[in-house]
Order: structure tokens, then C-alpha cells, then sequence
């Protein structure tokens, strides 16, 4: 999965797959991991966030299943 670099403290890099709604993060320091399930409306949010962290903690954090890959 292709991932577009962030500016931010916490999470460096998103990437998205629409077709099997996978959100991949790069988190600095902690690794990667991709979130299932999440609808696109969802990723949109986030990359339009002004905060990042805060919509990541709102939106995202223990609310998908999610697996750490890297």
C-alpha cells in the first residue's frame, strides 16, 4: 500500500485502500498498522484533520480492529 507522507509529530505516514477499507498508519516511534473497516468518509477525516493525533484518538484508536505489520 502506498503511503502519503504526514506532518506530524505522531503519525508520519497514512495510506489507504478503499476497495478493502484498510487504513494503514505509520506511527513515530511505534511502527505500522493497519485498521479494518474503516469507511473512506473516515480516512478523509483524518487527512483533513488539523490535528492528526486528535482525530486519530477520536475517530480511529480502539474503535477498528487492527494489526500491527511493521
Amino acid at each position: 500500500m502506498q503511503r502519503i507522507p504526514i506532518p506530524s509529530k505522531e503519525i508520519t505516514q497514512v495510506g489507504y485502500q478503499e476497495r478493502s477499507e484498510t487504513l494503514e498508519i505509520k506511527f513515530e516511534p511505534g511502527g505500522v498498522y493497519h485498521f479494518f473497516n474503516v469507511p473512506a468518509d473516515v480516512f478523509d477525516g483524518l487527512m483533513n484533520a488539523a490535528s492528526k493525533e486528535g482525530y486519530y484518538q477520536s475517530k480511529i484508536g480502539r474503535r477498528f480492529p487492527c494489526s500491527r505489520v511493521g
